[in-house]
């Protein structure tokens, strides 16, 4: 019996703090059908509040150093803002959303990043476990689970954690109960050979070609850690990851990534 299909999507970029794009990326997402989890970023939020709050962002590869201040500043911005303002116009759209995150009903535990290459992320989270059937009762209950950037350690310390890993880790927990469809959305048309370029998108974008791409500086920053996840969930049972717009995630545009 074939297995019935999962999207997860993944909402990032600048997409978060613009409202039409929001409102854009929202619709889309209502229109897709069946079962389906969002998963959000929100780090241009928080760069945005930090500022006014005196936070400096500090970033290595896109991902961000979080110290003590920087982890109660996401955990308000992720946890609370971006993730309760998108259940409520989920909700306001007739989806049943419930926003998490990693720390409730145990959804993602993670262990925090040890320090390497000198660099401290500080309270930051590498995924270890998802209580997948947690998130398998809640979709079979007919609620939307809308997912913040946050996971815990299981010794009460919240842990930063990148979404689009988040996305990834969470695609491969649910893979041996549904047929999943992970989308990565951002505001660009997917992978680019030159961002500046629309005509420039990679359709289809192979794991080879990330390599050279990442060994050559074209692709760096936020993009890096995007793409080592969409490639490792494919390899580990996902059946299928795109990349694309924000408002593109019920066609078929966008990268598609093979192995």
């Amino acid at each position: 019996m074939p297995k019935e299909t999962l999207h997860i999507i993944k909402i990032g970029g600048a997409v978060i703090e613009n409202p039409e794009m929001k409102q854009a990326f929202l619709d889309g997402f209502v229109a897709l059908k069946g079962k389906k989890i969002l998963i959000h970023g929100g780090g241009r939020v928080a760069t945005e509040i930090g500022a006014k709050l005196g936070i400096e962002a500090n970033m290595v590869e896109g991902r961000r150093v979080t110290d003590d201040e920087t982890i109660d500043l996401v955990t308000m911005v992720y946890g609370g803002l971006v993730n309760k303002q998108m259940v409520a116009q989920l909700q306001s759209l007739g989806e049943n959303a419930i926003g998490l995150t990693g720390a409730d009903a145990n959804l993602i535990t993670s262990n925090k990043r040890p320090i390497k290459n000198g660099v401290d992320y500080g309270w930051v989270g590498d995924p270890q476990k998802v209580n997948d059937a947690f998130v398998k009762s809640l979709l079979e209950a007919g609620s939307i689970p809308v997912i913040a950037p946050l996971t815990h350690d299981g010794e009460g310390h919240i842990l930063n954690t990148n979404a689009d890993t988040m996305a990834g880790t969470m695609a491969v927990a649910m893979a041996p109960h549904f047929d999943v469809n992970l989308v990565l959305t951002f505001e660009l048309d997917g992978v680019m050979k030159d961002v500046n370029d629309p005509s420039s998108l990679i359709t289809q974008f192979e794991q080879s070609f990330f390599n050279e791409m990442k060994a050559t500086g074209a692709i760096h920053s936020g993009m890096i850690p995007k793409l080592e996840n969409a490639f490792k969930a494919l390899e580990s049972g996902v059946s299928g990851v795109r990349i694309c717009k924000y408002d593109q995630i019920h066609t078929d545009s966008g990268s598609f990534l093979q192995l």
